[in-house]
Parts: structure tokens; C-alpha cells; sequence
């Protein structure tokens, strides 16, 4: 009876973390594969556990610069993305104007695209225009992509902001600028920051999209693919891994502080001499 009792109570969190598991687990095997020394290049079978892959990950010269062009790319395209992304968020919530039903429904076509029409469609577009493929199409073509998801993200964050806050700090005589450097965007930045992880992490990974307008330019999903013909080296699991592991660092750091300052909120909140010194 405790028993049953005791999965009644908990089958949602243990179906959730069977569903977790299950998500986790091409991770799991990536992670195991970049410790491996396969028998040959085509195969994948766990054969040696080694630590050369991880000491040697540029072993392959063609790979590291692969990964170098794909951050350079990444990069860039968030940047962009995210400041355009950004101050079209802030005029589709904060303002009313002729059009901006039109707009947002224009904003989710790049989401709702199939990546094969809208790298064929971008390619017939720099053909016609007389542009050469290379390292800036991948760029336009990522931030064409990318924006639609950064405000989408930053919208979500402003229709759930209280205005209150600013209209309070407005009464107490502060400017506009203030308002906004000290109010909006401490409140609005969580948000960006979370688009802006989501669009490099777009970028980094697209391969159909660049695949149509890299031209001889090649980043790390293209060299995977090319790689995957004539056997995958283990490194790439390496750099996999690596990526994983830094976005869970990113995503740990940010978790944690946010639980540190919810803790020194509700410290100051219940007990203000704490904070004063003795």
C-alpha cells in the first residue's frame, strides 16, 4: 500500500524523468564516444577508453577550423540578431502602430518555413542579386532565421513585466534613461540573454540552411556530414561534448544566481537589520 501510494503521488515526476533520460540519452553516448578508441573509422562500437581525443582535440586540423568559422558565424549572427530582434520586440509590445498585426504574423514565417524552401529561396535571392557564396550569406541567412526566435523570446518577457515598476520610478522624478537603464532593462535582460543563447545555438547547429549558401565555405555541421562518408573522427565527439558542457555551465551559473538573489530578496524583505553593518 505505501508502495502504490508512493507512485500515485509521484508518477508525473517519474514519467518526466523517464521522458528526461530518454532525451538524455544520445548525449550520454556522445560523452562515452569521445573517450573511445575505435577499432577502425567506420566503425562506432566502443572498442578503448582513452584520454587522447580529449588531449588531442585539433588532431584534425580541417575540424578546428570547421569549429572556429562556425563560432565566428555564430557569433555575428547573434549579435545582429539579437540587437534587431530586440528593438522589434520592444515596438511590437510598447507601441501601437498601422501594420503590426501584419508584422507579427510576417515574424513567425521564417519559424514556420520548412529550412528547404528558405535556403533554396535565399539562394536564388543572392544568385539573382549577383552575390557570391561564402562566409557573409551564411551570416545574412542565419540572422534572417534567428531574429524571429529572439523576438519571440523577448516579447514573452515584456508581456510579463509589470509596468507598474517603471510608471513608480517615472513618479519618482527618474528620466526616461533611467527608467530604462535601471528598471527596464534589468527586468527585460534575463530575456535577451536567453535569446541570444538560443539564436548561437541556431547558428552553430544549422546545416540545410548553410549548406545552400555557404559556397566553399565550410563549418562544423558540414564538415560532420562530409566526415560522416568516410568515417567521423572521435574528436567530433569531443567538441559535442564540450559544447554540451559549456551550455550547462552557462545555464547552472544562471540558475544559480538567480537563486542567490531571490534569497537575498527574501533576506532583505524579512529581516533589513541582517544587511546592515554592525
Amino acid at each position: 500500500m505505501r508502495v502504490s501510494r508512493w507512485l500515485a503521488d509521484r508518477w508525473v515526476m517519474i514519467v518526466a524523468l523517464l521522458v528526461l533520460g530518454y532525451l538524455s540519452l544520445p548525449i550520454l553516448v556522445v560523452a562515452g564516444l569521445s573517450f573511445n578508441r575505435p577499432s577502425s573509422r567506420l566503425s562506432y562500437d566502443f572498442n578503448e577508453f582513452t584520454l587522447d581525443n580529449w588531449r588531442q582535440p585539433c588532431a584534425t586540423s580541417d575540424m578546428c577550423e570547421a569549429v572556429v568559422r562556425s563560432v565566428q558565424i555564430g557569433f555575428l549572427a547573434t549579435v545582429v540578431a539579437t540587437v534587431l530582434g530586440t528593438l522589434m520586440a520592444f515596438a511590437l509590445v510598447r507601441h501601437r502602430f498601422r501594420g503590426r498585426a501584419g508584422i507579427n504574423v510576417l515574424i513567425f514565417l521564417p519559424m514556420a518555413t520548412p529550412e528547404l524552401v528558405m535556403g533554396t529561396s535565399l539562394l536564388a535571392l543572392f544568385v539573382s542579386a549577383g552575390v557570391p557564396q561564402g562566409f557573409w550569406t551564411i551570416v545574412i541567412a542565419h540572422v534572417m532565421f534567428c531574429v524571429s526566435f529572439v523576438v519571440v523570446t523577448v516579447k514573452a518577457r515584456l508581456a510579463g513585466m509589470d509596468r507598474r515598476l517603471e510608471e513608480a520610478a517615472m513618479d519618482l522624478y527618474a528620466s526616461e534613461w533611467q527608467t530604462f537603464r535601471r528598471i527596464t532593462l534589468p527586468l527585460v535582460l534575463p530575456g535577451i540573454v536567453a535569446a541570444a543563447l538560443l539564436a548561437f545555438s541556431l547558428s552553430f547547429d544549422d546545416f540545410i540552411i548553410t549548406n545552400f549558401n555557404a559556397g566553399t565555405t565550410v563549418t562544423f555541421p558540414m564538415y560532420v556530414w562530409g566526415a560522416a562518408q568516410r568515417g567521423i573522427p572521435p574528436q567530433v565527439n569531443v567538441i559535442g561534448t564540450a559544447m554540451f558542457a559549456i551550455a550547462l555551465l552557462l545555464v547552472g551559473l544562471s540558475s544559480l544566481r538567480w537563486r542567490r538573489e531571490r534569497r537575498a530578496n527574501l533576506l532583505a524583505g524579512t529581516t533589513p537589520q541582517a544587511r546592515r553593518p554592525s
